[in-house]
């Protein structure tokens, strides 16, 4: 065999630890579940769709082709948002394999080079993500017999999938190889990989809106310079091309043409170049110690540490503190802020959020916002500080209990007389508490908007919007100034639900990213459930339907802040003081439901605990 051959094949296919990851991948019933599922659900979404678009009793050519266009679209949205969704669960162990520092030393001891290294890692994982991409494919090709599908947007769609992989692959092996971060970083690199996606649409929706985009038959509402950046809006450009169209060809120079002229272009060929650029920056320092390295002296003291004077981890001596009648509850809420850089982020946190939202008051109040823009702008912030506490709520309660079976920490508070309840009464108690000055942001945003309706509204607008609903005339708030008080209700046991749901996958689960991913999937797949059907509901459905809406926090919020178009068939009776009783009622059934749900699994938690902890004892 040629020598350049089989140096190629050395950095691919037959990489060493492409095959072992592969190998041991392929045995693992957790990646056929997923694979299965993957499958299943694009399945039956397609059949669903083309069921739904097809319920004529007569059908000609030209519906049957219209019928396959519309599925195969929808189903390649749900594809990309499957793989954006997988994608970081599959390549999570590239990052939890920094944690243990001796396996990479035993790596390093072998002939393989740093670029084998890199690419070994990189191909082994992302080879499930393609192998999904491929097993759908057939499926693909089905909607082709309808008609209206061309084969080169099926193609298209799939270079665009596979781009958001391949990146978001190469992020995970950079931060994998820089020795920066731990097990634990897998959920900030789950958070930052779904608000980068969240924000980049949410940039494309407002600068449409303010007729920044490429001219459409319905304005200036087509590609932004946010298309290029975001593999969904990439997408929606190449299946839409009249309602998202491109700028005319030779309308923009450079860069410029590139971004707005051939978004999907840039999209696939940016996202690999930049995949290339990390792959080559983990190739030159993984045998270098990785990024780590800059950040530690040769005794291995952090630079922070040396900047503020601070002898090395472990030496310094604390004062004893008063520890609450709950150890456990103290623990948990003591330890989360226990050092310079939680602290700083907790505070960051609330400076920024809640001087975010007192801006948008201030600006809407002087005229600098009009109405649609001060709701999009309030309800986009709400949404994702409330997403992004659900998410710390997550994460630390999915490895409050596993991280301390991984450090033997478990083993020795079941020697102590702490009896199963009040352990998980304290942990959840802490937790929550932990929580509370993170719930405070969004609390004091819906409560700066809610004062200022109270107040009299803005030099802007008055406080009452004046719409008619089915040929009725009706008055409401432009926001509903109770919602500072009704939010709280809510949001605070919705949270203690997600705390409950990490701590029961934390207990039974072997290690923390398999708890963290179980219960990433279960809270998604409620919060998704409960917040299509409440969404429905609280429109479509008078008096029971703001009710129902009331459970979930996304059409909770978007109630609030636009109730006539959220109550729509309950102000249509004519009577907002009756949709907004609803809501109350409906918000304060939706708290006793979630804290309901809370005492549920903490019972059944309390009545397995000895079971479960003897199952998995002696587990690392």
């Amino acid at each position: 065999m040629p020598v350049i051959l089989r140096w190629m094949l050395r950095l691919g296919p037959t990489n060493p630890i492409a095959v072992r990851l592969v190998q041991n991948g392929s045995r693992r019933m957790r990646h056929l579940y997923i694979r299965s599922a993957y499958l299943a659900v694009l399945i039956i979404g397609l059949l669903w769709m083309l069921l739904i678009s097809t319920q004529q009793s007569t059908l000609d050519y030209r519906q049957l082709a219209l019928a396959g266009a519309t599925s195969f679209t929808r189903i390649a949205y749900l594809q990309v948002f499957l793989i954006c969704v997988l994608s970081p669960v599959f390549m999570g162990g590239a990052i939890a394999q920094e944690a243990s520092p001796r396996s990479w030393e035993v790596l390093l001891t072998t002939p393989m080079t740093a670029m084998e290294i890199v690419l070994g890692n990189l191909i082994g994982r992302l080879f499930f993500v393609l192998a999904l991409l491929a097993a759908s494919l057939p499926l693909f090709a089905i909607t082709q017999y309808f008609g209206g599908v061309p084969g080169s947007a099926i193609f298209a769609s799939y270079l665009v999938a596979g781009a958001a992989a391949l990146l978001v692959g190469a992020i995970a092996i950079a931060l994998s190889v820089s020795r920066l971060v731990g097990k634990r970083a897998f959920f900030i690199f789950y958070v930052c990989v779904v608000s980068y996606l969240a924000v980049t649409i949410a940039l494309d929706v407002w600068m449409r809106g303010r007729g920044m985009g490429a001219p459409t038959p319905q304005g200036n509402a087509g590609v932004t310079w946010m298309t290029a950046l975001n593999p969904f809006l990439a997408l929606h450009a190449l299946l839409n091309p009249t309602t998202y169209a491109t700028w005319p060809e030779g309308s923009h120079e450079g860069l410029a043409a590139w971004f707005l002229e051939r978004p999907v272009t840039t999209w696939c060929a940016g996202g690999s170049l930049l995949s290339l650029l990390f792959i080559g920056t983990s190739a030159l320092t993984v045998r270098s110690g990785g990024l780590a390295t800059l950040t530690a002296d040769e005794a291995g003291v952090p630079f922070w540490r040396r900047l503020l004077r601070l002898p090395p981890k472990g030496g310094e001596h604390r004062a004893p503190k008063s520890v609450w009648h709950n150890p456990i509850a103290w623990r948990e809420a003591a330890s989360r802020n226990a050092t310079p850089g939680k602290i700083a982020a907790k505070y960051l946190f609330l400076t920024l959020g809640l001087g975010f939202g007192v801006m948008l008051v201030v600006l809407y109040h002087r005229g600098v916002l009009s109405l649609p823009d001060y709701r999009f702008a309030l309800l986009a912030t709400l949404w994702a500080e409330v997403a992004v506490i659900a998410l710390v709520a997550i994460n630390t309660s999915a490895t409050a209990i596993s991280r301390e079976r991984e450090d033997g920490t478990l083993d020795l508070l079941l020697t102590t007389p702490i009896q199963a309840g009040a352990y998980l009464r304290g942990k959840l108690r802490g937790l929550v508490q932990f929580l509370l000055p993170l719930l405070a942001v969004p609390f004091g945003t819906m409560l700066a908007a809610s004062v200022h309706v109270m107040m009299g509204g803005s030099m802007n607008g008055a406080a009452v919007e004046k719409t008619t609903i089915a040929t009725v005339a009706v008055e409401v708030p432009v926001i509903l100034p109770e919602a500072a008080f009704l939010l709280p209700l809510v949001l605070i046991p919705l949270m203690a639900f997600c705390v409950m749901v990490g701590l029961q996958w934390s207990l039974k689960s072997r290690g923390t990213l398999s708890s963290v991913v179980g219960t990433i999937a279960v809270v998604g797949g409620v919060s998704g459930v409960v917040g299509l059907c409440a969404w429905n509901a609280a429109s479509s459905i008078a008096v029971v339907g703001p009710v129902i809406g009331a459970l979930s926090p996304g059409s909770l919020l978007n109630a609030f802040i636009f109730p006539a178009d959220a109550m729509v068939s309950t102000l249509a009776r004519g009577n907002a003081a009756e949709a907004r009783l609803a809501l109350g009622v409906g918000c304060v059934i939706s708290g006793a439901i979630w804290a309901g749900a809370c005492y549920g699994i903490h019972a059944n938690m309390v009545r397995t605990f000895d079971m479960t902890v003897r199952k998995l004892a002696g587990e690392r």
